[in-house]
């Protein structure tokens, strides 16, 4: 026998229709407690403004995608120095694998943080993996340096333009809806690119 959905799970999948097909700033609450078959007031029971309703959406695929990056970044900072320079590009495509596999766990809530979440504090969601990236590279640039690798000197721009397009390419498979398998075959081919880009521009 099918189990019939609480009044607060009718909320959450209104709410995330509403979002994903107007935007977080063209929603509001009435509109989703219409869509919801509820009253107002029934959605204020549990969300005090559609800010919250949206966070309730999208926080935990937010959290998790942010440690398992952060935790990968960890991980290879953590090798020696001279493995870290074997592995340039290794632990990163596995990392970036099995994040694939995680945004189609979440991949309604992933939709929403890249293509809905104007106007939330998560619409700088790739500007924030942008500065954690940015940061893992000038500690891997140090330690070619401590290795006698002469490393050039980057323009800030490009360092963020270069990686910002490396995110920004990685989640159009959310934005384009990509079959999982593509999606994987996709990240595999980008990494091999960004990995020979950046081995160019390092001098290695």
């Amino acid at each position: 026998m099918q189990r019939e959905s609480t009044t607060q799970e009718l909320i959450l999948e209104a709410g995330k229709q509403e979002f994903l097909e107007n935007g977080f700033q063209g929603s509001s609450l009435r509109k989703i407690a219409k869509r919801a078959g509820v009253t107002t007031g029934a959605v204020y029971g549990y969300y005090q403004s559609k800010e919250d309703l949206f966070e309730a959406l999208v926080q935990e695929a937010y959290q998790t995608f942010m440690r398992v990056f952060q935790d990968a970044q960890d991980r290879f900072a953590q090798l020696p120095q001279e493995e870290q320079l074997r592995h340039l590009g290794i632990l990163s495509a596995n990392a970036m694998e099995a994040l694939v596999y995680d945004i189609y766990d979440q991949f309604d809530a992933f939709r929403l943080l890249l293509c809905c979440a104007q106007g939330t504090k998560y619409e700088q969601f790739i500007h924030e993996l942008s500065e954690m990236e940015v940061e893992a590279t000038h500690q891997f640039m140090q330690v070619l340096r401590d290795l006698g690798y002469t490393v050039p000197k980057w323009d800030p721009w490009l360092e963020h333009i270069l990686v910002s397009a490396m995110f920004s390419g990685f989640f159009e498979i959310v934005v384009h809806e990509m079959p999982l398998e593509q999606a994987i075959a996709f990240t595999r081919e980008l990494n091999i690119f960004y990995t020979a880009g950046w081995k160019k521009i390092m001098g290695l």
